[in-house]
């Protein structure tokens, strides 16, 4: 086992309603988009008397750069309409690969890894698009090390 926890394994995501903030962001300004998006969806979709359906998320859209276009969010339960700067979407109905990261935010390249080589180890093409569910919220647990973050990555 790799220090960063579990072993990446084949899953079948189902479609999952989400509300998202969608922005490009330097890679520097990653933590306060996070806070902003978050915190407006929540907001949103409080209003609309729908509710979040698991952990905060962030979808990356290509490969991350110096930039990196990213929607964050919740998956959600209930009616929401897109309002100004949150818009309602989905995750994908797909195969993907997941594993839970355990450790600074940082380190999570080594996850990325794992899951790339087990894709490659079973043939799959990894899609361009991979989100990862924020399972811990660091002002309640403000030890890095045990944060788990679930990163999912769907294959093409």
């Amino acid at each position: 086992m790799s220090e960063s926890g579990q072993q990446p394994r084949k899953i079948h995501v189902a479609e999952q309603p989400v509300a998202v903030v969608r922005e490009k962001v330097p890679m520097e300004a990653l933590t306060s988009f996070f806070g902003r998006a978050f915190g407006a969806v929540m907001a949103a979709v409080q209003m609309q008397g729908a509710r979040p359906a698991g952990p905060p998320f962030a979808m990356y859209h290509g490969m991350p750069g110096e930039t990196v276009d990213v929607e964050a969010g919740f998956p959600i339960t209930g009616n929401f309409q897109g309002t100004g700067e949150v818009a309602s979407g989905a995750l994908p109905d797909t195969d993907a690969f997941e594993a839970v990261h355990t450790g600074p935010y940082d380190t999570l390249g080594t996850t990325y890894d794992a899951i790339r080589q087990r894709m490659e180890a079973d043939g799959a093409t990894p899609s361009d698009t991979m989100w990862e569910y924020y399972l811990t919220d660091p002002e309640q647990q403000p030890d890095p090390a045990t944060w788990q973050t679930r990163v999912v990555w769907p294959v093409t």
